[in-house]
């Protein structure tokens, strides 16, 4: 199976797809068009995504064994981005986080404001102290919610313009993800997390599709919604017994796992993953010699730790491709990608 990633893999196929799942604004809470073009996608290759109530999406794809439990592979749509709090009386946005980043990672971000009316209106994240020019404090000031806003770019000098552009509280803000993908495999872009792993997923559909192999095991694609604000797949369909979660790996400090490589989870903050199916992935990486790290992320959690605090008896690991400054300006690399393609296929062979 050593030929998987350089032949069998459709890497156009991936990086294509993940170019226009990174077009497509998603915070968590917002993610209705990123669905509808995952549907649009699974159609394409034959099969159908259903919806959960939550509006998580499944895909299922039947085993040739007769109940031997059902495996399931999740990544998240869902985004870091922000929500309209308030307008200030200057027309400007004050806005509340979605998701878990640091401040300082979105000052200077272009955004879209979108309205519960359908209207989108781009904007500037910026500390309320703009200029070094004009606030002699402006360098210190401190970057938290309650000193940043949005600037709109729309002719707006009071709260009343702005209400009139239809904007209210609770209207979604989404980054530009501002993506570059290089003819070197280089790919940098807000959203990778997890983005990149959702595209790894589709990979390995379209090359089971492609190659009519069925697994041994019955296997769903889960894609949620929620995932970064915690609850992403806190349910887990009950005929699941084994949940990879897919979901990119963190780099630095003492951490080993490169932008290349498909990181292995072995523990994270809802503690240690299953022990076998985390040995297994990692046998599985050395056999077929797919560049892999294995890595402790203490401030880090997966929908799999989503699934286990809320109730589901499952055996859970979690795998994804490295990517570089989380949260923040992320980079990753299609070898990273298409390794996390090849070892999710190489474990599904082997069960």
């Amino acid at each position: 199976m050593s030929d998987l990633i350089n032949n069998q893999l459709n890497r156009d196929y991936i990086l294509d797809l993940l170019a226009r799942l990174l077009a497509t604004p998603s915070p968590s809470g917002y993610c209705m068009a990123i669905m509808k073009l995952l549907e649009a996608e699974a159609e394409k290759l034959g099969w159908t995504m259903e919806r959960t109530p939550k509006g998580n999406g499944i895909i299922t794809i039947p085993g040739t064994d007769i109940d031997p439990g059902t495996i399931g592979l999740t990544a998240h749509v869902d985004t870091l981005g922000a929500m309209v709090r308030s307008i200030k009386p200057n027309g400007m946005l004050r806005f509340t986080p979605i998701g878990g980043y640091a401040m300082h990672t979105v000052e200077g971000e272009y955004c879209l404001v979108h309205t519960r009316d359908g209207r989108r209106y781009e904007g500037t994240v910026l500390s309320s102290k703009t200029s070094v020019h004009v606030f002699p404090d402006a360098r210190d000031w401190k970057r938290e919610e309650a000193n940043m806003e949005i600037r709109l770019d729309e002719s707006v000098d009071s709260k009343a313009d702005t209400e009139k552009l239809g904007i209210g509280p609770g209207d979604i803000i989404s980054w530009d993800p501002r993506t570059r993908m290089l003819p070197n495999g280089w790919i940098k872009s807000r959203h990778l997390d997890d983005k990149a792993s959702v595209a790894a997923l589709f990979g390995l559909l379209e090359w089971l599709t492609r190659r009519g192999v069925k697994p041994s095991r019955t296997l769903k694609l889960i894609f949620s919604t929620y995932e970064e604000v915690g609850h992403g797949n806190a349910y887990m369909p009950p005929d699941v017994t084994e949940v990879i979660a897919v979901d990119m790996g963190a780099i630095g400090d003492d951490l080993t796992t490169t932008e290349r490589d498909v990181s292995i989870c072995a523990k994270d903050s809802s503690g240690p993953y299953d022990y076998e199916m985390t040995s297994v992935l990692i046998a599985l990486a050395k056999k077929e010699h797919i560049r892999y790290a294995v890595d402790i992320y203490p401030q880090y959690g997966s929908d799999a730790s989503a699934a286990l605090r809320g109730g589901s008896n499952v055996k859970a690991a979690l795998i994804g491709p490295g990517v570089h400054a989380s949260h923040g300006m992320e980079r990753t690399h299609a070898d990273a990608i298409v390794n996390t393609s090849a070892l999710l296929i190489a474990y599904l062979l082997d069960r």
